[in-house]
């Protein structure tokens, strides 16, 4: 369905090479993404070229960014269809996911794409981040947590810090205009155990400007946090 030379072009100037047996798994993923969406709406992007570049190729940008250890926990902080923890696993197979997303019919989709890429150890959690930021089973148990969402910094940080171990990273995959965002989420930051470390700034193939946000869990997250969705949007950590 894709074009599998492309896809590999593009990931090696990331310098993440794909041998044959990780483009099939790309090129399976869209296809299920297609056939899916069909039913339900996962994404609006669909054209073979545009899943190459603003999805796979998007999110394989957090490596670019952060190189987990091997080994590591993620957690997918509203992971909808996958993006981006299962696009790096295809290339990091050794990393133990999480997909955190709180609707359960994405849920469906996610676990039948997990067995169909190899990935059937993937963990699905049927909740929204501030539930599970409060879990025992969640809270500061997660060497990198990741989102690539259009939230602001501060309320992802709410959502993902929490999920994160001292010690761990949060990522945040977002566009390339993000500089009086970080500013207004620097006091949110600190508040929450977090230290802004670096942010990786790149280009897509297709013109789009990207930052990825790198925040360092420096001490634990007050008990305070997080807030529920509502708190957080009337009484922002600004």
């Amino acid at each position: 369905m894709i074009d599998k030379r492309m896809l590999a072009e593009y990931a090696a100037a990331l310098g993440l090479p794909l041998g044959e047996a990780e483009l099939e798994r790309f090129d399976r993923y869209a296809e299920l993404l297609v056939e899916w969406n069909e039913r339900m709406n996962l994404t609006a992007i669909t054209e073979p070229g545009e899943i190459v570049v603003k999805h796979f190729v998007d999110s394989l940008t957090l490596l670019r960014a952060y190189t987990p250890p091997v080994g590591a926990t993620l957690v997918d902080v509203g992971t909808g269809a996958g993006f981006p923890s299962v696009p790096v696993k295809i290339v990091r197979p050794d990393l133990r996911v999480t997909l955190l997303d709180s609707l359960n019919k994405r849920l469906v989709f996610l676990r039948e794409l997990s067995a169909a890429l190899g990935q059937e150890e993937n963990v699905c959690v049927h909740a929204r981040a501030e539930e599970a930021g409060r879990q025992p089973g969640h809270r500061e148990q997660y060497a990198l947590a990741t989102a690539r969402a259009v939230a602001h910094l501060r309320e992802l940080s709410e959502y993902c810090l929490p999920l994160v171990r001292v010690g761990g990273m949060f990522a945040a995959l977002k566009g390339g205009d993000v500089d009086v965002e970080l500013e207004e989420s620097r006091r949110a930051v600190e508040l929450l155990g977090g230290k802004i470390d670096r942010i990786e700034r790149l280009e897509l193939p297709d013109g789009s400007r990207r930052a990825i946000i790198c925040v360092k869990k420096i001490s634990q997250t007050s008990t305070k946090y997080p807030r529920p969705h509502a708190k957080m949007a009337k009484n922002p950590l600004a």
